[in-house]
């Protein structure tokens, strides 16, 4: 038979173990999900005029990058006429703007272009 050792100190460091196992568990449970649904949240835009080469910018907090006419960047929890006109002021005038909620119609973005001019 195979004899246990019960004392304190192998007691504490099981208990230790399975409180760091617990934890590392908890903390991936709880940011896996966000991390998923933070990618599924951006914006798209299309620009008027298509860049020459690929740019990057800062806009609002957040990380913009283009390609060619198309540019995107994660929301940045301000009201997506501010993020519309922040990234028209950045990048030229827009032709569309889409986000989680969908694509701003023909005034919301002839509002965009006109409060970036």
């Amino acid at each position: 038979m195979i004899a246990l050792n019960h004392s304190p100190l192998a007691r504490s460091l099981v208990a230790a173990g399975l409180a760091l196992v617990g934890t590392i568990a908890s903390f991936s449970a709880t940011t896996t999900p966000a991390h998923a649904a933070a990618a599924s949240e951006r914006y798209q835009v299309q620009l008027g005029t298509a860049l020459e080469a690929p740019k990057s910018k800062i806009v609002n907090g957040v990380v913009w990058n283009c390609s060619g006419d198309t540019c995107a960047g994660a929301v940045d929890g301000a009201r997506p006429i501010n993020t519309c006109v922040k990234v028209a002021k950045a990048f030229g005038p827009l032709t569309s703007f889409t986000g989680p909620k969908g694509a701003f119609s023909a005034d919301e973005l002839a509002q965009c272009n006109a409060k970036a001019a």
